[in-house]
Formats: C-alpha cells, structure tokens, sequence
C-alpha cells in the first residue's frame, strides 16, 4: 500500500527479495498540471510495468474494495506513503499490517517527519518498521536502524537515502515475520529505554523530549529573519525541495531551496538584504546572515543565486 516515489524502492526490495505481492493498493489517478491530465503515482507506473494486481480504492471501507482485498488471502499488508487505514482493513491480514516510517519512533509521529527533524536541527533520525494499530505511528515496534543528518543535508537529500536503508530494513522485517522469529517492542517501552540511557550517559535532556511531526503548511514555510541563523538554515534545507521555505523580494514571492549561514554580529535590522549584483546575496538575521545559494522568484525556474542575479536589478542595501 503506497503512492509516492519514496514507495517504489520498497516495493521494489520486496519483489527482488523473492515475496509475492498479492496486490498493490494505491490511490486513484488524478488529474494534474496545465491540461489536467491524469496523473498515475509512482507505485502504479511501477506496479503496471511488473504487472501486478492494482487496486484503486475511492474509499478503503467501501464493501467492493474490502471483497477484493479479502480475496487477496495476503499474509500481511505492508503500508509505505500511505493514507491512514480503517481497522477493518489493517487488521484484516492474520500477521497484520506494517508500516515503514520515516523516523525512529516514538520520535517525530505525523505526517512530515522528514521535515521536522531536519527543522529541529536533529543530527541523527532513523527508519522503524512497526505494526498498525489504531492511533497513528504508536503500534509497536519492529524494527529500526539510525541515519546521521548531515548539517547542509535537505529534506530531499535524506529521504533519498531512508528510502534505501527503508527498503532493506522492511525486507528484513518481512523475512522475521516469514520466519515466526520476531520481537515487538512497545512505544511507551522504547521511550523509558532511551531516557533512561540518557541520564546514564550525561547526555542533554533535550534528547527525552517526545518531538511529533505535524503537517508542514504554508505559515511552516515563511521564513522569519528576527530568529537565528541556525533556525533559518534548518528550516530552508528541512523544507527543500518540497515545500519550499520562502521570503519576498520586491514583493514578488522569492523561494529558497539551499543556503549557508554566516553568524556573526552586526548592526542591520532583520530581513535587510544584501548583495554585489553579481555573486552573493544574503539577508540579517538576529545573529548574523543567510546566504541564498538557490533560489526561484515568482513567475521564473529555479536557478542558482549567480544566474538570478544576472537577470535581476537589486538596490546594494
């Protein structure tokens, strides 16, 4: 059960590692772009080049979908970008449903743990394997395997790599419970686990703080140039390159996929703008500046910071 680019190198681990996939549930076309077309996901294209059975449910308690997905007679259901699950469908299979999510749980639980982390200025995260239950990301864990976050790394980046290191740790999953040899670890369990280990350590309490993971909207995205230089890097590589943290620039909406920071004392307001015309242009903050390295106006493509510049009149502030 998936949709998205990020799903397909699951899928496609399983196939290679010899499973047989019963179904593949996806979502429903839908149309996109200038002529609305429609738009099949990533896991359907995949899905229909290795020909195997599509399903696509409007609604995942309608009685049809249930009917064809009970004759699938699957073992387990594995659940990767999905949307979230009626108990009648994630307790239908007799090993249950797993979910591969993007985080080592009960860290960041919700829809954007990618971002978030990244956000927060977290310096590892993981990918967990765990079972489904009714409240969302606290079924009990499987399995996990920690990633180091690089310090310029965007969202982008990262999920690159977690969907490859997913992949295997979800095989590795699967091949457990093909085996009957398998340890469910309970949330609230891990949690006590990691605070204890904290403490024994001397390591920061920050680290036994529960961090959840909303939906990033479109407030998320504004950047604010009162905070510090940390905050503001974090966000624009957290939110690149999808949804983008922006500014304005002669009032025009001016996007920021990469930057670099520069602390520093200074005395200019935050969000004053700065540049030679030609190769920099960075704005305040409250302990120093951002570099825009690349960015997309309102109306134009996506290009480097040097090519804008070429084709953008600027004031040196």
């Amino acid at each position: 059960m998936g949709t998205p680019e990020f799903a397909v190198s699951s899928l496609d681990a399983l196939i290679k590692a010899g499973c047989n996939i019963a179904g593949v549930i996806t979502s429903s076309d839908k149309p996109a772009g200038r002529g609305m077309k429609m738009h099949e996901g990533a896991v359907k294209k995949y899905a229909t080049e290795k020909n195997l059975n599509i399903l696509q449910p409007e609604k995942l308690k309608d009685e049809t979908f249930l009917h064809q997905l009970k004759l699938l007679k699957a073992d387990v259901q594995v659940v990767v970008a999905f949307r979230m699950l009626p108990q009648v469908v994630w307790n239908m299979p007799p090993l249950g449903t797993i979910n591969l999510h993007a985080s080592l749980l009960p860290q960041y639980r919700g829809a954007a743990p990618v971002n978030r982390a990244i956000i927060n200025g977290e310096k590892e995260t993981g990918v967990t394997t765990f079972k489904l239950k009714h409240e969302i990301d606290t079924g009990n864990i499987l399995l996990q395997e920690k990633i180091s976050i690089g310090d310029d790394e965007t969202a982008g980046e990262l999920q690159d790599r977690m969907k490859i290191i997913g992949a295997e740790l979800l095989v590795n999953t699967i091949q457990q419970l093909a085996d009957g040899n398998w340890n469910e670890i309970n949330q609230s369990t891990r949690r006590v686990l990691w605070t204890i280990n904290s403490q024994s350590l001397g390591a920061n309490q920050q680290s036994t703080i529960l961090h959840y993971a909303p939906k990033v909207f479109t407030e998320t995205c504004k950047i604010d140039w009162n905070k510090t230089a940390d905050e503001i890097h974090n966000l624009i590589r957290g939110l690149s390159p999808y949804p983008v943290a922006f500014t304005f620039l002669n009032n025009k909406m001016l996007k920021i996929f990469r930057s670099k920071k520069e602390i520093t004392a200074h005395k200019y307001e935050a969000g004053n703008m700065q540049t030679n015309g030609k190769s920099f242009l960075k704005f305040a903050c409250s302990d120093g500046f951002i570099y825009l390295l690349d960015v997309q106006l309102q109306g134009r493509k996506r290009m480097a910071v040097e090519d804008f510049l070429r084709g953008f009149r600027t004031v040196d502030s």
